[in-house]
């Protein structure tokens, strides 16, 4: 489909290993890092062998002469027989758009291991990046803990979550989508305290939606220049799946014409534009992101071009599936008219995973063994309805998709009748905290799992949208306080009897719309708990203050949420704290 050349992982097998670093200062000794390295460094696509680590070089700083080094060692100060690792040639391309991507495999690592690593550039070292592996598959990890992201407008708001999350106690940090945004117009008007003109991007092709490679390019660049997510990506290996503003906004499929379809975009109709736009957004995404991803931009079909969904196996506590759910997904239902239709019978043709993907799931949940199962799940699963169970909303999430919705809920109930696994479904999308029951509503609301729902980052919530709505219609911000109350109501007080009566939100154990942040998972062989913290966006400071909102627990076998504390409007709840040691 594309004729771009694209240039795997170098293994670190395949590099030159040294006794030293070469002290040649390339004409940068002054040089700072970020002068060389404007996005720093990061790690991903872990397995029990290896891990992904990537960089990118300032195109200004770019000789062709120079040779690109990595260092890696087991502490932090690189005194303990580091490794040295020089690349054949310069090592970095411009094609490649100066970025560089090193599976760290063979024997350099070993499973359940943290390292640090650096890359050293014309005489200048990188930031010093720390990677982790995953568990041998016979592993028998006592806990895994992960932090958990999504959504971050880089428009909307200051990156504190991800300076609270850098140091905090987790194994790795899993990533549900909306890395990116694709709009760059001047912040959202109903962000609190935007527009941030220090946030403003302007793109090459002088629009406010991606035109061209350049374009994702220039967005993912800005991106990571933010010292607070580089933190983040320094410090943690993190696990990435996307969501729809990764190309563009609520974007799906037109099987019959063969190309994507963008609602919110000016050119989002036309199927020659929306598939070039699609592949050079892919292309963007593998220049940008470690993954341990199936990239084939030659591939005659988008479809076959790039294989997203895939699973992590950490030892016998944790299976982790990780979908794709927007470059397969059909047009979903359509509001009102369909979603407000009681006895209409759900479309078996909608699809939200395409047949193969959906095989996979079912199939990875089926097969399970490990103590619990995860999936990182880009949107709610979790039916919305209201006034009996008859009519649904929010078509953009599983509610939209009912048919295969059904299909995933029955393999769940068999899995639970297995008893082998419990399932815990993590998910973003809605820029709101949610933890809720999920039920097999055709026999008789069995429970089948647990869904919990983090926070965004920056992007607006609930009550920011609604302060806006109020100040259109004269209501001014007491309609976004009102939607505030209201919605803690679901889970904190007597409307919640009501609210359950007429079956709006029925069986969430919290729900919050008001505040930003991240969580952290915790599993263990005897249950899992999941902590969420609020985080001011306002704030760009690495020591933003951070909120102890709530703590769930889940235990193993069972599948109700127990233990539920809140830190109550305005929290005044404990600071982050931890369990356990650093692993360093």
């Amino acid at each position: 489909m594309s004729n771009v050349t694209i240039r795997q992982p170098v293994r670190a097998a395949e590099l030159t290993e040294l006794d030293s670093t070469p002290e040649d200062d390339g004409g940068l000794t002054e040089a700072e890092p970020a002068d060389v390295f404007p996005q720093s460094v990061a790690s991903g696509g872990p397995t029990p062998e290896s891990v992904i680590l990537w960089t990118r070089i300032n195109p200004e700083r770019y000789d062709p002469s120079e040779s690109l080094c990595l260092e890696v060692a087991t502490d932090p100060s690189f005194e303990d027989d580091p490794r040295v690792f020089e690349f054949d040639g310069p090592g970095v391309k411009p094609p490649d758009n100066y970025t560089v991507r090193v599976d760290l495999d063979h024997d350099a690592v070993d499973a359940d291991s943290v390292y640090y690593y650096r890359f050293v550039y014309r005489g200048v070292r990188s930031n010093t990046g720390r990677c982790r592996t995953l568990p041998a598959e016979d592993g028998e990890p006592e806990s895994v803990r992960f932090g958990v992201l999504n959504c971050q407008d880089y428009q909307n708001g200051y990156f504190g979550a991800m300076a609270r999350l850098a140091e905090t106690d987790v194994d790795f940090v899993l990533h549900l989508g909306d890395y990116i945004y694709e709009h760059v117009a001047e912040g959202d008007p109903g962000g609190v305290g935007g527009p941030y003109p220090d946030r403003r991007i302007e793109l090459p092709d002088s629009g406010t939606r991606p035109m061209s490679l350049d374009d994702f390019r220039r967005i993912y660049e800005t991106y990571k220049t933010d010292r607070h997510l580089q933190r983040l990506h320094e410090r943690h290996t993190v696990i990435q799946t996307w969501d729809d503003h990764a190309i563009a906004n609520d974007r799906y499929w037109d099987y019959d014409a063969g190309a994507p379809v963008f609602p919110d975009h000016p050119c989002g109709d036309v199927p020659e534009f929306t598939r070039y736009l699609t592949a050079v957004g892919i292309q963007a995404w593998w220049e940008f992101v470690p993954g341990r991803i199936e990239y084939d931009p030659s591939a005659d079909r988008l479809h076959e071009s790039f294989d997203l969904y895939r699973s992590l196996r950490f030892g016998d506590l944790v299976t982790l599936a990780l979908t794709d759910e927007r470059l397969f997904r059909s047009e979903p239902r359509s509001w009102p008219a369909e979603l407000l239709d009681p006895w209409s019978e759900p479309d078996t043709s909608r699809t939200m995973l395409g047949e193969a993907q959906r095989g996979w799931l079912r199939e990875t949940f089926r097969e399970s063994e490990t103590v619990w199962t995860a999936w990182a799940n880009a949107v709610l699963f979790k039916r919305l309805y209201f006034l009996g169970k008859g009519f649904i909303f929010w078509e953009d999430a599983w509610s939209g998709f009912e048919s295969e919705r059904r299909e995933i809920v029955d393999t769940l109930t068999a899995v639970r009748e297995r008893g082998d696994t419990n399932v815990v479904t993590l998910t973003g999308d809605m820029h709101m905290t949610l933890a809720a029951r999920l039920r097999n509503e055709r026999q008789g609301d069995t429970p089948v799992g647990v869904e919990f729902m983090t926070p965004s980052v920056t992007s607006v919530n609930p009550r920011e949208r609604a302060t806006e709505i109020g100040q259109r219609v004269g209501l001014g911000r007491e309609f976004g306080r009102f939607v505030s109350w209201l919605d803690r109501s679901v889970s904190t007080s007597r409307a919640a009897d009501y609210l359950s009566a007429t079956g709006f939100l029925p069986e969430f154990a919290l729900s919050d719309g008001s505040h930003w942040g991240f969580s952290v998972i915790t599993f263990s062989r005897e249950s899992c708990r999941w902590d969420v913290y609020w985080v001011d966006k306002t704030d760009d400071s690495a020591t933003s203050e951070c909120r102890s909102a709530y703590r769930v627990s889940v235990p193993a076998g069972e599948y109700t949420i127990h233990e539920r504390r809140e830190a109550g409007p305005g929290p005044d709840g404990d600071a982050i704290g931890t369990e356990r040691s650093n692993p360093d």
